[in-house]
């Protein structure tokens, strides 16, 4: 899950929080989350929103939390524009939103409706599997590309040419464009000693940098993308260091989120999430907005999430995890 904030070298990560996460916020559970945040009195306080803007998307991802069984995720239930867009300038002066992830399906999909939409927000982030041209927004927004490895690794998730894909829409993007083009790569077990090859793959691209997201488990997975504890994703953790070591000015997760990352520290990282406090989940029902337990859904496994927005955010905004870590 990608976190819109932007910062380099280290990357886009959340700067703007407003306020120091304390240990009196409460743990991660499904009582104190969910759809009542909606509607919650008095409101409370976003500093950034994902919104998925449509449910269709052209590819068919294996390891989409998106259209996992039990979150909204009916492509008929596609909201129209105006009302779309209503309702989220609605919830942006209700909960004080300054910051939007625009998601899917495929967002660019509904790029239209994108455009329409920018104007409401102070800073935009795109996410998009880059099978569809980008257009050129502006410099106040980002695009976040998927990509998941090499040709091989990555297509193998994504579809058969998608990398060569996404590739040649890289290369068509003019020398003035505007807007910041970064990619995101989920990380895991399977696709970990592959990690290089993809970084040598983008450098000479229009990608400014690169981000490495852990995968995000459902609960009580057991699949061979999942490690089988936090302990287990220890030397993934390494390859990430070992690559920001050589690569410093393209792998944007910052160090100490990656550090994060570790076990025990990673514990309290997730039970206390960050995200829960600073961004508000948007998935379409049929014909209104509504906020699932996670960013990634109801089913997620949060004791084994390694969301790059969930760490980048406890790195930059501090909280209970900070005696075990050290600091």
């Amino acid at each position: 899950m990608y976190s819109s904030s932007n910062s380099k070298p280290e990357g886009p990560a959340a700067t703007h929080l407003g306020h120091k996460i304390g240990p009196g916020w409460p743990e991660t559970s499904a009582q104190n989350l969910g759809s009542r945040r909606l509607t919650m009195e008095p409101p409370p306080r976003y500093v950034q929103a994902m919104v998925n803007v449509t449910n269709h998307c052209n590819l068919s991802c294996a390891h989409c939390f998106v259209f996992r069984d039990g979150n909204p995720n009916n492509p008929a239930n596609e909201m129209k524009a105006a009302p779309l867009l209503e309702e989220l300038e609605r919830l942006r002066d209700r909960h004080g939103i300054r910051s939007m992830i625009w998601m899917g399906g495929e967002p660019m999909l509904r790029w239209r409706v994108i455009k329409e939409g920018l104007h409401l927000f102070q800073r935009n982030t795109i996410t998009t599997n880059g099978t569809i041209p980008l257009h050129d927004f502006g410099p106040d927004v980002t695009y976040v590309i998927s990509l998941d490895g090499p040709p091989q690794v990555n297509d193998s998730v994504r579809g058969q040419g998608v990398f060569d894909k996404v590739m040649l829409n890289l290369s068509k993007i003019s020398e003035d464009f505007q807007s910041t083009v970064m990619s995101q790569c989920v990380l895991h077990r399977q696709n970990q000693h592959e990690l290089e090859e993809l970084v040598i793959a983008l450098q000479p691209t229009r990608i400014e940098g690169l981000t490495f997201s852990f995968y995000v488990p459902r609960a009580g997975e057991n699949s061979n993308r999942c490690w089988e504890d936090n302990r287990a994703r220890e030397e993934a953790i390494e390859i990430v260091l070992s690559l920001k070591a050589k690569y410093p000015g393209f792998i944007w997760n910052s160090t100490r989120s990656l550090e994060l990352l570790r076990s025990p520290i990673c514990d309290e990282v997730t039970r206390h999430c960050p995200l829960q406090q600073t961004l508000l989940p948007l998935y379409m029902e049929a014909g209104y907005l509504s906020t699932p337990f996670c960013c990634y859904g109801n089913d997620v496994d949060c004791q084994r999430c390694g969301s790059w927005g969930v760490f980048a955010t406890a790195a930059k905004a501090g909280g209970p995890w900070e005696e075990k870590a050290g600091h």
